[in-house]
């Protein structure tokens, strides 16, 4: 087991509408067009230099109302428990998430975005841009997710589903 201490610090600052776990969109396809800001912290700023070309970008921020760690859940899209490296789950050995937003626009050091499912006030770790012709993998497999019907993930994947255990999104 690696016992080196791994350290990140902010470098800013998320902030949406959702101030509530049980009532955020589960992913960023349930958030369609929800708002929300990034705030970069000033010594980051000159970072976001030639950003705004981009359409979308990961968000990748630390879970700071995650659960705590499990290593099997039960994801809102499965009837049964899945390990936790097979899911988006929040209660991660490490409380990462990491999300694909809509980009807006840049006003200095605010990033205005949409299709936001993350909570107010998260602390933001880094950004990367999205691009197709890295990110889009064709021909890919996800596992146990391709047992289960669009109709079925629009109708779990909303907030507040009967019967849903864990939920995958901070």
């Amino acid at each position: 087991m690696l016992e080196h201490e791994i350290v990140y610090r902010p470098i800013g600052i998320i902030h949406s509408d959702h101030q509530d776990p049980e009532k955020t969109p589960i992913q960023p396809v349930f958030a369609a067009g929800c708002k929300g800001e990034a705030e970069i912290f000033p010594p980051f700023v000159d970072g976001l230099e030639d950003l705004d070309g981009f359409s979308h970008i990961y968000l990748i921020y630390h879970l700071h109302r995650g659960q705590p760690m499990q290593l099997r859940v039960r994801p809102y899209l499965a009837d049964v428990a899945r390990g936790i490296f097979a899911t988006r789950a929040t209660c991660r050995p490490n409380p990462i998430g990491f999300s694909i937003v809509r980009l807006v626009s840049r006003q200095g050091a605010v990033l205005l975005l949409e299709d936001v499912d993350v909570l107010d006030r998260t602390p933001l770790l880094d950004i990367k841009p999205y691009i197709a012709r890295f990110d889009c993998i064709q021909n890919c497999r996800s596992g146990w997710q391709e047992q289960v019907d669009e109709t079925t993930a629009r109708i779990r994947g909303k907030r507040g589903f009967a019967g849903t255990e864990t939920d995958e999104t901070e």
